[in-house]
């Protein structure tokens, strides 16, 4: 098994977070005919940053060593149970694993907290012989889209990318040589072999969730679209913003950023469709809620500040669903698996 670990952290809060020590320890489609499961269903939440729906507040301080997942009390997975008991079925949550920084790895592997403040057990522990759905997303932070973002921004190389695990793809090459960069070379070599290594492991993660979980109907959830067709869109801030929703990327760079997006969705359903599981395709049903998108917008935008605080300081989006975004996240998620259970 690979053990390699990355889990976010801010450079300027570091030092911050170390002089607190221990005290840090703190810190859709149409349903069938068929009748709604009369049981609670037995249900595990897994995933990355997209479902722990970080820079939603208040974040949830439940499981004090997961403070640093920057896991929401209202993140996806709570409002799509909400949504789904609306309608008479009743999820029966026996854990919400989700945690910012997840590679698709730590699904079997421990992820490591920042500033050496512990570890998290895999993912996969979460599953019961009587689980009946595990639901989440994964393989954004796989694929590496926070280098590759940084290899697109100057901004996000200095402090004001911090919080985003690893570097650039190559330092050496200008953030505005981007398009060419990923187009031919090393940097297409580069992305080639980390969407191989995606669906290899999205592939055997849906195959442990069946493993542990025999009568688990796995639910990958995809990931919603962030920049949209017309990119002079992007050339605007967001109402009450100064920001650019893409900050310094230059907007030749940003379909390749949409491209990278959709060679990711294309990956999950492929990975899916092998297994026979299921998939929430986020990216074609969020065309108009980019974070280009204005008041519209379901993202915000990668240096706008999010509604998460830490030591007093509001860390940024970094183009991660706000509440709009959230609530399609979990219609979609709650349409999904009322299908699933109605079969």
């Amino acid at each position: 098994m690979r053990k390699t670990t990355k889990a976010p952290v801010t450079r300027r809060l570091a030092a911050a977070a170390a002089a607190l020590g221990s005290c840090l320890a703190l810190v859709g489609p149409a349903t069938s005919a068929g009748a709604a499961p009369a049981d609670p269903v037995p249900t595990v939440f897994f995933g990355d940053s997209y479902t722990a729906n970080y820079g939603i507040a208040p974040v949830n301080h439940q499981d004090s060593e997961k403070l640093l997942c920057f896991q929401a009390k209202e993140n996806y997975p709570a409002v799509a149970t909400r949504h789904l008991a609306d309608k008479g079925i009743t999820l029966d949550v026996q854990a919400d694993v989700s945690c910012g920084g997840a590679l698709v790895h730590h699904f079997w592997e421990k992820q490591e907290l920042p500033f050496g403040l512990g570890e998290l057990p895999p993912q996969q522990e979460a599953l019961k012989d009587d689980t009946r759905l595990a639901v989440g997303s994964m393989g954004g932070n796989t694929v590496g889209f926070n280098r590759i973002l940084k290899q697109c921004s100057d901004r996000l190389r200095g402090d004001e990318g911090a919080l985003l695990p690893g570097g650039p793809v190559d330092e050496d090459t200008p953030a505005a040589k981007c398009r060419e960069f990923f187009g031919s070379g090393d940097g297409k070599e580069w992305l080639d072999g980390q969407f191989e290594r995606v669906g290899a492991e999205l592939e055997e993660m849906l195959d442990r969730i069946r493993y542990f979980s025999p009568d688990a109907k796995p639910v990958l959830v995809g990931y919603p679209r962030l920049v949209p067709a017309d990119t002079a869109k992007c050339l605007t801030a967001a109402p009450g913003q100064t920001e650019l929703p893409f900050a310094d990327i230059p907007q030749d760079a940003l379909p390749v950023l949409d491209q990278i997006q959709k060679r990711l969705d294309d990956t999950m359903k492929k990975a899916v469709a092998d297994a026979g599981a299921d998939f929430v395709d986020l990216y074609d049903r969020t065309g108009s809620n980019t974070a280009c998108d204005g008041a519209n917008r379901g993202i915000g935008g990668l240096l706008e500040n999010s509604q998460v605080e830490l030591l007093g300081q509001k860390l940024p989006w970094y183009a991660h669903p706000n509440e709009k975004g959230r609530d399609i996240q979990a219609k979609q998620v709650a349409d999904k698996v009322q299908q699933i259970l109605n079969r």
